[in-house]
């Protein structure tokens, strides 16, 4: 069921982003644009099914160790796989001193799981291996497709919002030849609406299809790495340190990541790609005292 559901959300995301790019090609060039744009969407949406796990790896500065680099932490990624029963994943090490970590793949055979040395750092060995279970969970429940096809979704709306907001500032309004003043001003409005409506969109798509799925991956972790305390202490420990110290990264990656790597205000966490931390670790609590509660 979890593995309909995702191919069932990412063919809608894939296709909202095929409508979003052909409506863009319109407005800026009218039927000529049109198609240029369908088939750089046709491009977009095969690379973001095909490499998509590569790009957020680039985004994310993460570099590739073997065995012999950090024994220690692919050590610990091959036995929570084998828990997990899933296949080696690739390993991935972020430079930075912000604690966090994320998986991506387009599905098990081809999992990928980052870590930044500030986690490795922060969290002892029980925390780290919660962490990674975490992410071994998301690549259990098949979701890291969706997830990063998500974050690419939301990089070339991004993109698509610059777009028109020089094209208003250069005065095309997205007017051509045969148009009229009626016209322009339509342009103009749909242009405006462009900037200003598309980003809360794909911000929205990105929350819808994340929040669920972190639960589901805490309780995943919880299970492979037999410790739901500790994956509640990690994140408490994360959470933390990202009001001091938020990781630089690309705001559409977001919501690759444990826990929301961006800090900012109220309306920021209103529209969080990540569930509140306080309720994730709430209910790996209530999932350590289940546990207790069974083995006695």
């Amino acid at each position: 069921m979890t593995r309909l559901t995702n191919t069932l959300k990412t063919t809608a995301l894939l296709g909202a982003l095929t409508v979003l790019l052909v409506l863009a090609g319109q407005w800026f060039g009218g039927t000529q644009g049109m198609i240029i744009a369908f088939v750089l969407a046709v491009l977009m949406n095969g690379g973001a099914y095909w490499f998509s796990d590569k790009l957020a790896l680039s985004m994310a500065g993460a570099r590739a160790i073997s065995r012999y680099e950090a024994p220690r932490l692919y050590q610990m990624v091959a036995h929570l796989a084998q828990r997990a029963n899933l296949p080696m994943p690739r390993v991935y090490l972020i430079d930075s001193e912000a604690p966090n970590a994320f998986a991506t793949g387009r599905d098990p055979q081809h999992g990928a799981v980052a870590v930044t040395t500030g986690l490795l750092q922060l969290l002892n060995d029980d925390e780290v291996a919660a962490v990674i279970a975490h992410e071994l969970g998301h690549i259990k429940n098949r979701d890291t497709l969706i997830s990063t096809i998500a974050a690419t979704f939301a990089g070339a709306v991004a993109i698509l919002a610059d777009m028109a907001q020089w094209a208003l500032l250069l005065g095309g309004f997205g007017r051509h030849e045969d148009d009229g003043e009626e016209s322009g001003l339509a342009g103009l409005v749909s242009g405006l609406l462009l900037i200003l409506v598309a980003p809360i969109a794909a911000t929205l798509i990105q929350l819808a299809i994340s929040r669920t799925r972190e639960f589901e991956a805490d309780a995943a972790g919880a299970t492979i790495s037999g410790s739901p305390l500790a994956l509640a202490s990690a994140l408490r420990k994360i959470e933390a340190w990202k009001q001091r110290l938020p990781l630089a990264t690309n705001p559409a990656m977001a919501n690759l990541y444990i826990i929301n790597p961006l800090d900012g205000g109220t309306l920021v966490k209103l529209f969080s790609t990540h569930p509140p931390t306080t309720e994730r670790i709430a209910r790996l609590e209530r999932m350590a005292i289940r546990q207790h509660a069974l083995v006695w």
